[in-house]
């Protein structure tokens, strides 16, 4: 993974939250919700919280009296999420590293994280973490990605991104977000952290947009792909949208364009 994968600073917040959150991430953030308070937990630690739509969506199902934690390695996103979520005294805001988290053992009932594992330079640590925090017979609820090839949009902004750069296309989608789609390998993982009682179950779910251009600019804009566009010539980051929209366009469509997701849920005992 290379250094700019974790870049979410700048304007980046601002078009991932208003862009992306509603084009694929909102749909799993009320799935991921609803399954960790199906267990009226008390402690909650959220890990990779980015922009706060998890939170939004499980604030409000927990219980009177929890204490949920959410935290973040990129401040600014943290800083974003609190600025989009009402005062509530339940919540603690936290910049924390996954791989190296500031809390005692068995601290949690929960820990959840979504579309946060692909980031993870050691997922094997990042999970013993998650396991060392949690109490005995909590849980560990997660999402990643599957292949890029079932997530259209995603999908076709690569491939048009390439075409800008074809002696070094950007590869941030397919590399990071859709890099760890591999089913067994997520179990082999969970297995060497010691989780038991692994269950995974493969989530499709539709991509909306008003336009191809909302699609592609929440791509290219709102995610380290544009800091690899702008590393290789940021002259160029307009003509990478307007390849990505019309490569959208193309195959889904003038006007509201709607197209394939594809996610892995997990749920893995401590």
């Amino acid at each position: 993974m290379a250094v700019s994968d974790k870049v979410f600073a700048g304007s980046i917040p601002k078009f991932y939250d208003t862009l992306m959150v509603p084009l694929i991430f909102e749909v799993y953030a009320a799935d991921l919700a609803q399954r960790v308070a199906a267990s009226s937990p008390r402690s909650v630690l959220e890990t990779a919280g980015g922009s706060g739509v998890v939170a939004r969506a499980l604030a409000p199902r927990l219980r009177p009296d929890a204490r949920y934690v959410v935290t973040d390695l990129n401040q600014p996103m943290l800083d974003y999420a609190a600025t989009r979520q009402g005062a509530d005294r339940r919540i603690e805001w936290r910049q924390a590293d996954a791989l190296a988290l500031p809390f005692d053992e068995a601290s949690f009932d929960v820990v959840c994280c979504q579309f946060g594992v692909m980031f993870f330079p050691d997922r094997v640590a990042g999970y013993t973490e998650a396991r060392r925090v949690l109490k005995p017979g909590g849980r560990f609820v997660f999402s990643a990605w599957d292949r890029i090839e079932d997530n259209a949009f995603a999908d076709d902004v690569t491939r048009a991104v390439a075409a800008v750069f074809p002696h070094d296309p950007p590869r941030f989608l397919a590399r990071t977000p859709h890099g760890y789609h591999d089913v067994a390998l997520i179990r082999e993982d969970l297995t060497r952290a010691g989780f038991a009682d692994i269950e995974i179950a493969t989530r499709e779910e539709m991509s909306r947009a008003p336009s191809a251009r909302d699609a592609a600019t929440a791509y290219c804009h709102g995610t380290p792909l544009r800091n690899e566009i702008e590393a290789r010539d940021a002259s160029l980051l307009a003509l990478a949208t307007d390849r990505a929209t019309q490569a959208i366009a193309s195959r889904h469509g003038e006007g509201p364009v709607a197209g394939k997701i594809q996610a892995h849920v997990i749920t893995a005992a401590a």
